[in-house]
């Protein structure tokens, strides 16, 4: 087994399952988090450890029977010398695209968390050997597995961390409120791309490339967990239900069934939940009335992520406010949106991402 992204949130639990499982782990790689990939290479001993980061490599702890690859190329190395039929790819942002592309070019399956892939790339990739690790994802294909009339499908989001905060104040949150998820705990970006509903367009890309459909829509579910519902032809509504710790779809993938150590997924007590399911505000979160826009034009998505990324940076960074993000995708895609019809293969993917990002990075 590969993990990509070993340090995250989504890395961590995989291995939880690793070990409770008995799956043995041939490499692990990590953005910067030393500390913690020292740790894992020391309980699973890989044969090969990647890390991005440069400046942290004479931290790496490894042995002369491991092989240590650095930076993003040298992710793409490792992966090549690895014999695993099946890579986690759980690393986030844009960064996560190349090592998807070269898993799929290997003829791997790719349990995909990284959805960025998808939301800039899915155009230009083949989706055939992908295990969706996003639970609203896995939901859904648990859902419609064995259903040939599907009028719909739903997927929730939980509204984020400002979901309560009064209105008016929205625009001038600070990152430490946006941060403060009261469902779960995550990487800082997801966590503020959760409070702008940025997520949850990724995810409405994500799906349209998996389930080749447009008919994708998403409402708010406070609790994180009902992840996705079905509506059928006979207008009939099946939903699918389980813990935010994605450790359900992550057993999914590595072991091809449900894990065997079931203690290591929490069993869920229906009775301790209210379940009451709404509308997204786009009062509230602006960037939903983008929805429509981009499953009709999915490349926008290219331009969308770009300048989030480097919107959500300036925001953790207090060089921006809260409110900032959402004038300035706005005003992103109206800059650039006239550019997406030269997008013709996944290089111009990487040219767009650039011109955006650089744009932003200066401005």
């Amino acid at each position: 087994m590969v993990i990509l992204g070993s340090t995250g949130s989504i890395g961590t639990n995989a291995l939880k399952i690793a070990k409770d499982n008995d799956i043995k782990i041939e490499m692990l790689a990590a953005g910067s988090n030393v500390d913690l990939l020292n740790k894992q290479i020391k309980q699973f001993n890989p044969k090969i450890v990647a890390l991005r980061d440069l400046s942290q490599k004479d931290k790496l702890a490894i042995d002369k029977n491991q092989k240590v690859y650095f930076g993003e190329d040298g992710i793409l190395e490792a992966i090549n010398e690895t014999k695993s039929d099946i890579v986690i790819n759980a690393i986030v942002g844009f960064s996560g695209l190349k090592p998807s592309l070269e898993v799929i070019k290997k003829d791997k399956i790719l349990a995909l968390a990284n959805k960025e892939s998808l939301v800039v790339g899915g155009e230009f990739i083949d989706t055939t050997n992908i295990i969706p690790l996003d639970s609203e994802h896995f939901a859904l294909q648990e859902l419609i597995k064995d259903k040939q009339n599907i009028k719909k499908m739903i997927i929730t989001a939980s509204g984020g961390a400002l979901r309560d905060v009064d209105i008016n104040t929205i625009s001038t949150q600070t990152p430490q409120n946006a941060l403060n998820h009261p469902n779960w705990n995550m990487g800082k970006k997801i966590t503020i791309d959760s409070a702008t509903m940025v997520n949850k367009l990724f995810e409405i890309l994500e799906a349209k490339y998996l389930f080749h459909t447009d008919n994708i829509d998403a409402l708010i579910e406070r609790n994180s967990i009902i992840h996705a519902l079905i509506q059928t032809n006979d207008n009939a509504i099946f939903a699918h239900l389980g813990y935010s710790d994605m450790k359900l779809p992550i057993s999914y993938a590595m072991l091809g069934k449900r894990a065997k150590n079931i203690e290591s997924i929490k069993e869920i007590d229906l009775s301790n939940f209210t379940f009451n399911l709404t509308k997204i505000d786009t009062n509230r979160y602006p960037l939903w009335n983008l929805k429509d826009t981009l499953l009709k034009n999915p490349k926008l998505g290219i331009i969308l992520n770009a300048v989030n990324e480097i919107l959500v940076y300036k925001f953790l960074a207090n060089k921006i406010r809260f409110g900032d993000i959402n004038t300035n995708i706005y005003k992103a895609i109206e800059k650039f949106e006239g550019q997406i019809k030269y997008i013709k293969n996944i290089e111009d993917v990487f040219y767009i991402n650039k011109e955006v990002i650089d744009f932003y990075s200066f401005n």
